[in-house]
């Protein structure tokens, strides 16, 4: 494509209409009538020729670009001779390695496992029912608005899934998740409050005795982009200690080097029970991972069956991937590109008032659109108008929570990329705010 205004070349558009045609809505998200053909980096190629600055890392699963060189290389190997297909009833070296090497990275203490799957879904339905079998407890304490899996278990413990209709597990209770940005507690420092009063409800629940496991994000990634207070995590996991319950840390989205540390935990100098992990660690690949105590991942055998988890070509992947983190240092990249892109954005937002929020942590960003600054009504038919212009533009991006954009591009941006997509966003915003984005050309698009 050649001109960046027009939304999509014919050879595209003849794309996206063959797969509303044969491929199942059921699996589809879309904000945007997206076709691409190829990718390298940070960059994604339309059938066509145009290239758009992926901002969203393919809700970061690709957080190391499109093609990069290690993954590329270690699939290939492992493509040529592969050892079965799976690690169900046979061991090789790749799975027996990255196991290894994700244990020696993980901080944690005494005897751990790790599981291995294919999506953080399955991930944490696993760590959910290994933990009900292992304590002979039932009840789970998730969070409103969390995120957790597409899945059995996992999903049924979503609060967005929750929102958006579906029976939530009949022995889950939905704590509070505190918002620096929208206090749920008043006081003289509502924010403090709001993180007493969060913790309190957990307490409350599991003084009980009979919850099994409280899951969290580090970062309520498709809840809003929330970033919690300082010392929540820690204080949360001091809660859980008390009453001998497992906190679990679901990192599948927002670990692994984005939030500008290796671990997003570590930005609250915690270690939970149990950290389960997804996205990136396939590089573009389906691997999921979970590391806790042998005394809850050990048993029963056979209660968690995958054919193909731990198969050859997607641990091989991980390695690289998990090898190509430290080497690159890519933990301090994102937290440089992520400083520079909330800079740019912050300076968006001092002379755009659709902008209530810029947050973030390495490259977890969270710009959040309201209608009003007075009252930071969210808006989110603009977060719908945005995302169609940027990607009219030349950008990928999505939003969650209903109205903030969700800014995870591949750890691998460079200064350049990283200020091009500020100067998008930032016209995108403006574009959309002036009624470029016309509402039935959003009509096909539900997004979340």
């Amino acid at each position: 494509m050649t001109s960046s205004s027009t939304p999509a070349t014919t050879a595209a558009g003849s794309l996206y209409e063959r797969d509303a045609a044969v491929v199942a809505g059921i699996e589809k998200l879309r904000f945007f009538p997206l076709s691409v053909v190829a990718g390298r980096g940070v960059w994604l190629t339309e059938e066509g020729g145009r290239e758009l600055l992926d901002l969203s890392a393919t809700w970061t699963a690709c957080g190391l670009g499109h093609g990069h060189p290690a993954v590329t290389e270690a699939v290939t190997r492992a493509l040529q001779a592969p050892p079965g297909a799976g690690g169900l009833s046979a061991v090789h070296p790749d799975s027996v390695g990255f196991a290894e090497e994700l244990l020696e990275l993980t901080p944690g203490s005494g005897d751990r496992r790790v599981y291995f799957g294919h999506a953080g879904s399955d991930a944490n339905d696993v760590v959910i029912r290994a933990c009900r079998h292992a304590t002979g407890r039932r009840r789970v304490v998730t969070f409103e608005h969390c995120y957790h899996g597409g899945i059995g278990v996992a999903m049924r413990v979503s609060g967005v899934h929750i929102d958006a209709g579906l029976a939530p597990d009949p022995d889950l209770y939905l704590a509070t998740y505190p918002n620096p940005f929208r206090p749920h507690a008043d006081g003289d420092d509502p924010v403090e409050a709001s993180v007493a009063a969060s913790l309190a409800e957990v307490d409350r629940e599991l003084a009980r005795g009979d919850v099994a496991c409280v899951m969290v994000e580090p970062i309520l990634s498709d809840g809003g982009m929330v970033l919690p207070p300082p010392g929540f995590l820690r204080r949360l996991h001091e809660v859980c200690r008390r009453h001998d319950v497992p906190l679990v840390c679901d990192e599948v989205k927002m670990g692994l080097g984005r939030p500008g540390v290796l671990h997003a935990f570590q930005l609250d100098d915690v270690v939970p029970d149990i950290i389960t992990f997804g996205k990136v660690i396939g590089g573009g690949l389906p691997l999921s991972a979970a590391v806790g105590p042998a005394a809850i991942l050990d048993g029963p055998a056979a209660s968690a069956l995958l054919t193909t988890a731990g198969n050859p070509i997607c641990t091989a992947a991980g390695r690289a991937v998990l090898r190509t983190i430290v080497a690159e240092e890519l933990p301090a990249r994102a937290a440089a590109a992520g400083s520079r892109m909330v800079a740019g954005l912050r300076e968006l937002q001092a002379r755009l008032p659709q902008i209530g929020d810029v947050r973030g942590a390495g490259l977890a960003i969270g710009v959040e659109l309201v209608s009003d600054r007075g009252t930071n009504a969210p808006d989110r038919r603009l977060a719908q108008q945005v995302v169609y212009r940027a990607w009219q533009l030349g950008a990928v991006v999505y939003y969650v929570g209903g109205n903030v954009l969700e800014i995870t591009p591949p750890l691998v941006i460079s200064d350049e990329e990283a200020d091009r997509g500020v100067e998008i966003l930032g016209r995108a915003i403006e574009d959309a705010s002036n009624g470029a984005v016309a509402d039935e050309l959003l009509l096909p698009f539900a997004g979340w």
